[in-house]
């Protein structure tokens, strides 16, 4: 049997994967074969050692078909060159409803009058940080919806599009996992109600498409749903795995979720879309713990180039069950740590992960 090990099939590739020139991306392919017959890959005789064959091909297209050959038997993936990419973060707030409830209620003539927003304003301006704010339609205690939002702070949801953008993230905080074993049909109406009432009172240019939905996990065919509203990439949670199974994980399969624990980026063909996997949660990660949490992933070239933050709202709220005194210090420590080492913010709605395609 004649079986690639190396690239995986959706890998998503840069720089510190090979070696990259203006022209190419030269990177190792691994094989296994139990064969005496000559290994080939696109084209390129392959160095036996045992059972393992290596060969250096070059990747010239942002997507390649690598197909090895051994007489009749032939194994195929294809991956992706991320040919302009740059270390780079980028910053998402899941579970989003009360600051908005909280610049109604108060009426505040500034959307930065409410003390949640300042902290991103804040960091934004300390160190350019950028965020997406996944919104909820309604409040857990179903006390205020997107509805009951103004139109009359437009101008400034306009003028600070560049660093803070508004997309859906689900219809209401629970129950749990709205959409693992929902029709299709549920997730597409929930994300049209959200995504109108952000155009009707922030405008186009603050509205993002979303990449995280409530729990990270979909029937796989609601994906279809997503793509046709715009969506480009998926944020896992690939942290929390059971005795059995891996959760939060979309519609991955079991070696697609063992890849990207390990990696910072997949592609699926099928949908388009390409996966990362979170690198911290900020209100699980005290002060003093993030910086190490950071840097074991930086130390690893798989999962270095692109640094995965994100929070949730509540944390910030102190009439919340949960609430964290320090929450908007552990955002900082995250920033911080990523401005020092030398990422830039960016959204991963654009582009490839935030970067030129």
């Amino acid at each position: 049997m004649l079986k690639i090990i190396e690239p995986f099939h959706g890998a998503v590739l840069n720089h510190r994967n090979g070696k990259q020139t203006d022209e190419n991306l030269l990177i190792r392919v691994r094989m296994q074969a139990d064969t005496t017959d000559e290994v080939t890959v696109n084209g390129v005789s392959a160095t036996p050692n045992g059972s393992e064959f290596t060969a250096e091909i070059a990747l010239t297209n942002k997507e390649t078909d690598i197909i090895a050959v051994s007489g009749v038997e032939q194994d195929y993936v294809r991956v992706v060159w991320d040919r302009h990419s740059r270390p780079r973060y980028r910053f998402s707030v899941d579970d989003n409803s009360f600051f908005l409830r909280d610049i109604v209620r108060n009426q505040y003539k500034s959307l930065f009058d409410c003390f949640n927003l300042d902290v991103y304003r804040k960091l934004h301006e300390k160190y350019g940080a950028k965020f997406a704010i996944n919104l909820f339609f309604e409040t857990p205690e179903k006390d205020f919806n997107l509805t009951q939002f103004p139109d009359r702070y437009k101008g400034q949801w306009h003028d600070n599009s560049d660093w803070l953008t508004l997309a859906f993230h689900a219809y209401a905080e629970f129950p749990d996992r709205p959409y693992q074993n929902t029709e299709p049909e549920k997730l597409a109406a929930d994300f049209d109600i959200v995504s109108e009432q952000i155009i009707r009172f922030a405008g186009q240019e603050a509205y993002s498409p979303p990449t995280v939905i409530h729990w990270a996990i979909i029937r796989p065919d609601a994906l279809a749903v997503l793509v046709k509203r715009g969506v480009r990439m998926l944020s896992t949670g690939l942290w929390w795995r059971d005795e059995s199974k891996w959760d939060i994980n979309y519609v991955l399969d079991d070696a697609q979720c063992e890849y990207l624990s390990t990696h910072d980026a997949l592609k699926d063909f099928d949908s388009g879309i390409v996966f990362s996997n979170a690198d911290i949660t900020c209100n699980n990660t005290p002060v003093n713990q993030t910086a190490s949490t950071l840097q074991k992933r930086a130390d690893d070239p798989n999962t270095a180039e692109i640094i995965d933050l994100f929070t949730h709202e509540q944390y910030f709220w102190d009439f919340y069950k949960n609430y964290i005194p320090d929450h908007a210090e552990r955002l900082d420590a995250a920033i911080r740590w990523a401005t020092e080492n030398g990422y830039e913010p960016v959204f991963f709605h654009e582009g490839l992960l935030g970067g030129p395609e």
